[in-house]
């Protein structure tokens, strides 16, 4: 097994890597019943090298509902009939995923309404207001 290269300073060894096999469901017919084509990728995430801790931090965020209870990745793959390209495609989503980790989030700038927004808004709260007076019974308001 090789290494998962995600950029010039971020990759996965291979003895992070762990590969299950399984049948499958889906496409492939009476082969489905057969053959073991489902991939299932697990990676331990704390070997991942190259990561800041922010970066991981991030990481196990986006990667929260697929570990393990051992705290590893895990990844799977039944999309095609064969298992080398399932195995390529779960290596794929990892790549990806890893790769979603690095790009920081763009900090959030505290902005107020513009004058015009605040008067759109209360304007529709005064036409609501209005709506409900109408319904009202001629002697339910004061």
């Amino acid at each position: 097994m090789s290494p998962i290269v995600v950029s010039d300073a971020v990759r996965i060894p291979a003895s992070a890597i762990t590969v299950l096999m399984a049948r499958a469901s889906g496409p492939g017919g009476q082969n489905v019943n057969k053959v073991t084509t489902k991939v299932d990728l697990r990676v331990d995430l704390d070997a991942i090298e190259g990561l800041s801790e922010a970066t991981r931090r991030r990481l196990l965020a986006l990667a929260s509902h697929r570990l393990d209870g051992h705290g590893r990745l895990v990844m799977t793959s039944q999309a095609t009939r064969t298992q080398s390209r399932n195995l390529a495609d779960a290596r794929d989503k990892v790549r990806e995923l890893v790769a979603a980790a690095l790009v920081p989030p763009r900090p959030r700038r505290a902005t107020r309404p513009t004058r015009a927004a605040r008067e759109h808004r209360i304007a529709g709260k005064k036409r609501r207001g209005g709506v409900k007076r109408l319904r009202a019974g001629p002697g339910d308001w004061s």
